[in-house]
């Protein structure tokens, strides 16, 4: 797509400086919110992939790039609602002590300014990439909890049981393993829901930057607890063992570092699960991104 195509849809300059200059503008009236949520993306390690987002949505929204054809330039009523919905809900949370109302309106008050300018075509086309920004919202530590410790049991128990089909003798009591003598919590070793939104992230990238039926996307996200759980037990099998027969130190290098591994890895699992579905002939692509 070169600049002439883009000027017969009546795209210009002006639409993407005043675009740029609202969100500006959005931007610097929520600027607490915004600093709010970069302090709890760098403090908590569970709120980390948060640095993720931008990724993510800068690949969804390159893989339909060419919807942006298609798409027509100008004033829409749904930024100001955006604007007005995001601003009460961010006042709300403010003067409430409801964090994820103050973070999630503020959001919305800057995506409200972007599509004042852009129109609502820009967002019915290239909606997944809107919608992945849901995941700059902190999550409350309470909800949180909730989600986190069912899925950390579930892991330890997995690990057990890998370790017993193996032959290697490993106690569990609740979440924390014993592997010679030494005791590891799930909750540390996997550091609770760091990777679990994060492989939730990765999820979504593939489910919709990859043209798949809708009822493919949806198994992929439904999925995605199962996937986060399975490549929790591959990270925690090597974790637990060097816990148990090496130094802290190593242990700790390797905890650190397998991490954000377990991405690249989730990818490619996910991958290889739809190579197997082609394989079985399993009706699951689109022919295109440009109009799914």
């Amino acid at each position: 797509m070169n600049l002439l195509q883009i000027g017969r849809n009546g795209w210009s300059l002006w639409h993407g400086a005043g675009a740029a200059a609202l969100v500006a503008a959005g931007l610097w009236v929520t600027q607490d919110a915004w600093v709010d949520i970069y302090r709890i993306a760098i403090g908590d390690e569970e709120a980390s992939h948060i640095f993720l987002v931008p990724f993510v949505v800068a690949w969804l929204i390159w893989v339909r790039l060419v919807r942006i054809r298609y798409c027509r330039p100008g004033p829409a009523l749904l930024g100001p609602v955006l604007i007005a919905c995001g601003w009460a809900m961010a006042t709300f949370g403010y003067y409430h002590a409801v964090q994820s109302f103050w973070h999630g309106g503020s959001v919305l008050v800057v995506v409200g300014c972007f599509l004042t300018v852009i129109g609502r075509d820009v967002f019915f086309k290239f909606l997944p990439a809107f919608i992945v920004l849901v995941f700059l919202v902190p999550v409350p530590n309470m909800a949180r909890q909730k989600i986190a410790i069912p899925l950390q049991m579930a892991t330890a128990y997995v690990t057990q049981w890998v370790f017993e089909l193996g032959g290697l003798d490993v106690e569990r009591s609740g979440n924390v393993l014993s592997c010679n003598g030494v005791d590891v919590a799930i909750a540390e070793a996997c550091n609770g829901m760091r990777m679990v939104f994060a492989l939730v992230l990765v999820s979504f990238a593939f489910a919709f930057g990859s043209p798949l039926r809708n009822y493919i996307r949806m198994l992929i996200l439904a999925a995605s607890p199962v996937s986060a759980i399975f490549c929790n037990v591959i990270r925690l099998l090597p974790t637990v063992w060097l816990y148990g027969y090496y130094p802290s130190e190593v242990a700790n290098n390797f905890h650190d570092y397998s991490g954000w591994v377990m991405l690249p890895i989730a990818f490619l699992l996910l991958m290889g699960a739809i190579r197997i579905m082609r394989w079985a002939l399993m009706p699951i692509s689109q022919y295109t991104l440009a109009y799914d």
